[in-house]
């Protein structure tokens, strides 16, 4: 996920994608210089806000004939300064270790959004803009000036001043649901007990070491991802799974249920009042899909396209189960993973605990690194002397040329008060001439401490691929002249595509055998075994289809309709019911702490519709030779780069040479089948 809250200064949404807008900090000096407190942070984001004001009072001013100098200049400023507050307020909410300085964090991101809302309304800055002379403008330019007076108006800037009042007393009320549905996410850690050791029957070796009993003998598990993923896939005592389940899925409940209710009719009414019927058809009218009802009908398909393989998929799954209890009728969710593990090792010979150990967590960061320089003409180093927000971060730099190009920053390892999920954050827009582009990696993996030899799942490989591919995509989009059109402006239904794509390195044999090497022996991890990793990947891929489109559909079904028909947990039992196999679990509400709910609000959908892209994207690639360089600096040139400069469907199009289209996806899908 891309933890990127992508924050378009006219747009209404604060968009919790894993995207976080970029920010700008003085010269190139890291974004966490001086290593602020609580009222050093909120200082230097006040006096951002401040020069923001400068520039937005000095376009007001101009009398006469309107320019991109003295007009878009300094609105593109004022952008700059605003990132720089929204993108660093974003981040260090979210990971800094001290609450007072997380608190402090949220109050300067709500007062950025206060401020984003009143320019975003401000009809006389809508009219300075669209009242430029264009004419020696390049079409960079001429689109970013486009696309800004289209999202003023999105926003509501031609509504009466009434209406605008209200449009700002709402965002306002947005954000500060939004980031109490985000804190309650963040800080309900629920634990399982385990009685004894006995119970861990099934788990790695190292897993077992590095959760030592207490003098009770008895072993507390957390529902942080290191600790929840395996006792789904290896714990041999389904209560412990049924257990572990129930807490996962319960993760800020009740607190949030009113919360999302809240939420829920805040956003419809602000709909409402821009002239739209819904929030979903609001929040898609600037994307790639443009409806609420495309939404729907792209997600339909989908379901569609899963159907007969979900189906088999199950009764493999059924059949196996029986093995163990004859005469079981249903496979239960907390079961999925444990005998989708089972069904790998006996129809397709392979065992997922086999490769943990060729995946060390410093080895595969560092292969990753290696990976990525080769393919994109660039080279990373560690960032001496960089300041960073806690003892674990590491700071790097991106040099192409023997120049740094670009630095980002790794917080890789769970804590308390920290972010539990995965997720990209920009912290500096990269402006050509004045600013380096910068990003933070904000993930979960195990590691970080002398106990842990962090021994990676493959899936906690794929995600750290899938984050960089974020992370790269706005470093090499930070060459533009304008701040408006880094990646992060680009539709929101495009920006998992690049994530998506590296995803695939971590497939391929010739590519993993570079960095995944037993963390003993040294030994690269063997080509049949990989083959066979991924020849058992195609088993549950139907199931796992199904799963995120019950994702997709609830954000699009909260927000489609009015309020007064909206039960969250009706909503998410019906849709649990209509699209698995699974029976639903009663006791659950998995809703209350689906982050995605707010930041992305009604367009999950996005995952896999940029997923349908970055299939067919990769189709361009040698897959014979995937370390070849060639391809990939085609797809940095005319996808990455570019960030928000074109439209996402005009940057898919100049790569492929042709609209992008279903073939590639539809043929992953049924590989294997």
């Amino acid at each position: 996920m891309r933890k990127h809250s992508t924050l378009y200064l006219i747009l209404i949404v604060t968009t919790f994608y894993a995207v976080v807008s970029r920010a700008a900090t003085p010269a190139d000096a890291p974004f966490w210089t001086n290593q602020p407190d609580a009222a050093s942070f909120t200082k230097l984001q006040e006096d951002r806000l401040a020069r923001a004001k400068q520039s937005l009072e000095r376009m007001l001013a101009v009398t006469g004939k309107r320019t991109i100098e003295n007009t878009l200049k300094p609105y593109d400023e004022m952008l700059t300064c605003l990132d720089a507050v929204s993108n660093q307020a974003s981040l260090i909410k979210e990971v800094h270790p001290d609450e007072s300085v997380r608190t402090a964090a949220e109050k300067m991101y709500q007062k950025y959004d206060a401020f984003n809302t009143e320019v975003s309304l401000n009809r006389a800055v809508y009219d300075a803009i669209a009242s430029m002379d264009l004419t020696e403008a390049d079409s960079e330019t001429r689109y970013y000036v486009q696309r800004t007076l289209r999202d003023f108006r999105l926003a509501g800037v031609d509504k009466d001043e009434a209406t605008r009042k209200r449009i700002k007393a709402l965002r306002d009320e947005i954000v500060v649901i939004g980031q109490e549905f985000a804190r309650n996410i963040r800080d309900d850690k629920r634990t399982v007990i385990v009685n004894s050791v006995a119970e861990l029957d099934g788990l790695p070796a190292d897993y077992i070491a590095r959760h030592k009993p207490g003098p009770d003998g008895k072993v507390t598990l957390t529902t942080d991802y290191p600790d929840s993923m395996p006792i789904f896939s290896y714990a041999k005592n389904d209560d412990l799974r049924k257990r572990m389940f129930l807490a996962n899925n319960n993760r800020a409940y009740p607190q949030n249920m009113g919360v999302l209710d809240r939420l829920i009719a805040k956003r419809h009414e602000l709909a409402n009042l821009v002239g739209f019927t819904n929030w979903a058809d609001y929040i898609t009218a600037d994307k790639m899909v443009g409806s609420g009802k495309n939404a729907a009908m792209f997600i339909d398909r989908v379901v569609e396209a899963s159907k007969a393989m979900a189906a088999k998929e199950y009764q493999t799954l059924l059949a196996r189960k029986q093995k163990d209890l004859p005469g079981a009728t249903v496979v239960n969710a907390w079961e999925n993973a444990y005998y989708s593990e089972l069904v790998r090792k006996a129809d397709y010979n392979f065992d997922s605990q086999s490769v943990r150990p060729y995946f060390q967590y410093d080895k595969v960061k560092q292969g990753l690194l290696d990976v990525t320089s080769k393919l994109f003409g660039v080279t990373f180093q560690p960032a001496k002397n960089v300041p960073v927000w806690h003892p674990s971060v590491e700071a790097y730099e991106m040099l192409e040329g023997g120049k740094v190009v670009g630095r980002f920053y790794l917080d890789m390892h769970p804590r308390k008060g920290k972010y539990n999920h995965a997720a990209e954050f920009s912290t500096r827009t990269g402006i050509a001439g004045q600013q380096i582009p910068e990003a933070t990696l904000v993930c979960n993996f195990p590691g970080g401490d002398a106990n842990d030899p962090g021994l990676m799942e493959h899936d906690d490989v794929e995600t750290f691929f899938h984050e960089f591919g974020h992370l790269i995509h706005d470093l090499f989009a930070g060459g533009h002249k304008w701040v408006g059109v880094g990646s992060t402006r680009i539709e929101h239904d495009f920006l998992e595509a690049p994530s998506q794509m590296l995803e695939e390195w971590t497939w391929d044999p010739a590519t993993l055998r570079l960095f995944a090497k037993h963390y003993q022996t040294d030994e690269p991890i063997p080509v049949e075994l990989v083959k066979q990793m991924r020849r058992a990947s195609e088993f549950g891929k139907g199931l796992v289809v199904r799963i995120q489109m019950v994702y997709a559909k609830l954000s699009l079904s909260i927000y489609d309709r009015s309020p007064a028909d909206v039960n969250t947990d009706t909503v998410v039992k019906t849709l649990m019911e209509k699209y698995r196999p699974f029976p639903f679990v009663e006791g659950t509400h998995l809703q209350t702490s689906f982050s995605h709910l707010d930041g992305y609000s009604a367009i999950y959908y996005t995952y896999m519709w940029s997923l349908v892209i970055a299939k067919d994207m990769f189709s361009q690639f040698d897959k014979a030779n995937l370390e070849s360089p060639v391809m990939a600096k085609r797809y940095r040139e005319y996808v990455l780069a570019p960030g928000g400069s074109q439209p996402a469907n005009k940057l898919v199009e100049s790569f492929l040479s042709r609209p992008f289209n279903f073939n590639a996806w539809q043929a992953w899908l049924e590989q294997g089948n």
